[in-house]
């Protein structure tokens, strides 16, 4: 334990300082700090030490406001626009001209605290992107001729061979050399069992060594890790907008300008109209200026959608954006690939019917024999299930003829042997086979495979691509969403309709080719509006592209996890589901806070008209809105 905790240290050139430490709330600080000042400047105005109070009220405006105020004026120079922050400290002036301090500093530490909750928010957000770079070691010990030389991970080349130690997390995608071991893959796949590797095995950087000493092979450079594409996934959606967002964005500029525009005229009109003081007129423009401040409704958004990235990310749903999350939420439909999303995607032994006098074992050791000299998917399948069921040595063939297209033929103990299709050991002698009960299986949709011997057919082996166990829980789990689900396949009528009897879909469409995909994505938009397809493979990327949505497995390919809106990390199709829901709670809890805010704001700027609203609780009804907004959004980091 102690040497694993060694290992998993960071060097000290990465140590944290307290510095680093402190900075991710050094604006939360500052807000908490100016609350103090202003406490002091109200005792100091209390005893009569009215100096010495302005004095403390201004050092409150100034550190309490540094943050918001440098961050206002800086956007405003950058986009030319005015916004939020300089409404805050215009109305924080203000205050203080007519000599209202206490409530101009109130309003200063009020607006400091909702952004440091925003800035906490995001900081977040954020925790598992720093949670995974910590995951990642910074060096690796490179072994070039027999010599171990310890370099930086970005060092590292493709074809370089690194010694991996146990406790060790490993540095970089590659293939074992040598060795064998047990690794803790959680933190990739979130596996909590480790996984048993061997020579020639891939392994994953940001993963564990638990038990035996390694030579790894690196067959990608750090850039392009499977870990590093997790963290550059999350981080983009982080930056990327939602049209919610965006649309607030451009609301956000407009309506400052308004409110700057009606404050003016209220500056003077109400003096004229309606016989108020010049004080009175003044005061109610400034409160004016306070409340209509659109703070809670820019925070809306933003936090939320932040929010529930991350809570995915954590979950291994990974969102390229906000606008794919958001969208999530109006599914309608649902098209599914079949092999490999559906099903396992490799077909699996499933029936064994054999002659009356033929022993089961003896039968799969001549079958295997001969199916092991083949490439074919079906004959890799046949072995494995053999060597795993029976522990018998595999015989040699002679003769071995390989019939393209057929099956195989070769000789075992003097005895000629044929294994592959119906028409390659005699259509009638099949169809005479156990009263055709391959006609059965065949309606079942799994693939047969005959084996002959000098006296007929010995036997019969049925294969299928195996529906994931989680498959029908994560179709119904869509199904109670009120999603559609339509399986996409480009296998045949029987197959593709015994699958998706099997996985509880509501249609299916059968001989696919990726062009028709791509096509029936399209029909499915037209008739449900916003459409999501999940695939894996190569096949699936122009669909993926056309779709609302496109949602790719984690183990599918690297063309369909670039084309993806979103990524299933652990390839767990009930995480959809999930996503679905999530999408749906962040688009509730976005709503509520548009709502409300706009509620809050309407309230604030009737009373100050009716003149029942004095200052202070003009700002804390007004920035108390905005904290509730953000606490709001911060419900969706729960699991």
């Amino acid at each position: 334990m102690l040497a694993e905790t060694k290992h998993l240290q960071k060097p000290a050139q990465y140590q944290t300082s307290w510095y680093e430490k402190v900075l991710p709330h050094i604006e939360l600080i500052a807000a908490l700090f100016s609350g103090v000042l202003i406490l002091l400047g109200w005792i100091f105005s209390s005893v009569g030490m009215s100096t010495a109070s302005v004095v403390t009220y201004l050092a409150a405006f100034v550190i309490g406001g540094y943050a918001k105020a440098k961050e206002g004026i800086e956007d405003t120079i950058a986009d030319k626009e005015l916004n939020v922050e300089m409404l805050m400290i215009l109305a924080a002036i203000g205050s203080a001209i007519i000599g209202y301090w206490t409530e101009g500093a109130i309003l200063i530490f009020i607006f400091a605290l909702s952004g440091a909750l925003e800035t906490y928010t995001m900081n977040k957000s954020h925790k598992e992107i720093s949670a995974l770079m910590d995951l990642q070691p910074e060096e690796a010990l490179r072994i070039t001729d027999g010599i171990e030389t310890k370099v930086a991970v970005s060092q590292l080349r493709v074809g370089d061979l690194i010694l991996i130690k146990p406790g060790e997390r490993v540095p970089s995608d590659g293939k074992i050399n040598d060795g064998k071991t047990n690794l803790d893959e959680a933190a990739i796949t979130g596996e909590s069992f480790p996984v048993s590797k061997t020579v020639n095995d891939e392994v994953f950087a940001g993963t564990v060594n638990l038990r035996g000493t390694i030579t790894v092979e690196i067959t990608k450079p750090s850039s392009e890790t499977l870990f590093q594409k997790i963290i550059t996934l999350v981080q983009s959606a982080q930056s990327e907008k939602s049209p919610s967002q965006l649309f607030i964005e451009r609301f956000e500029g407009t309506y400052v300008k308004v409110v700057l525009s009606v404050v003016a005229l209220m500056m003077f009109a109400p003096h004229f109209l309606l016989g108020w003081s010049w004080t009175e007129t003044f005061y109610r423009a400034m409160i004016l200026l306070v409340v209509a401040s659109p703070c809670a409704l820019v925070a809306s958004i933003m936090p939320a959608t932040l929010s529930a990235i991350s809570n995915g990310a954590r979950h291994g749903i990974l969102f390229k954006g906000g606008v794919h999350l958001e969208n999530l939420g109006n599914l309608q439909a649902i098209a599914l690939d079949k092999t490999g999303t559906l099903t396992k995607g490799k077909p699996e032994v499933t029936d064994l019917v054999l002659r009356k006098d033929v022993n089961e074992a003896d039968f799969l050791q001549y079958v295997a024999s001969i199916e092991n000299y083949s490439n074919h998917p079906l004959a890799s399948a046949i072995v494995r299930y053999t060597k795993n069921k029976y522990s018998t040595e595999l015989l040699k063939p002679e003769n071995m003829e390989d019939i393209s297209g057929y099956g195989v033929q070769a000789y075992l103990d003097g005895v000629q042997w044929k294994v592959g299709k119906a028409e390659f050991v005699g259509r009638e002698e099949v169809e005479q086979f156990q009263n055709g009960i391959a006609l059965d299986f065949a309606k079942q949709g799994k693939t047969i495979v005959f084996a002959k011997d000098n006296k007929g057919i010995a036997g019969i082996i049925t294969l299928k691509d195996v529906v994931r166990s989680e498959t029908i829980t994560a179709i119904e789990a869509l199904k109670q969403e009120g999603i559609y689900t339509i399986m996409l396949t480009g296998d045949g009528e029987k197959t593709a309709n015994a699958i998706a009897s099997e996985s509880h879909v509501d249609a299916y469409i059968a001989d696919c080719l990726p062009e028709t995909k791509v096509d029936e994505v399209k029909r499915l938009k037209e008739q449900f509006g916003t459409v999501a397809m999940v695939g894996d493979g190569i096949n699936d990327a122009p669909a993926l592209a056309t779709a609302s949505v496109g949602i790719a497995m984690g183990e599918g390919t690297d063309v369909a996890l670039e084309t993806a809106d979103v990524v299933l990390m652990k390839n767990d199709l009930p995480r959809i589901a999930e996503a679905v829901k999530l999408s749906k709670k962040m688009n509730r809890i976005i709503k509520q806070n548009v709502i409300f805010s706009i509620t809050v704001i309407m309230i604030l700027i009737a009373s100050n008209f009716l003149q029942f609203l004095d200052l202070p609780f003009g700002v804390i009804g007004h920035e108390g809105s905005t904290i509730l907004v953000i606490l709001n959004s911060l419900r969706l980091l729960k699991n």
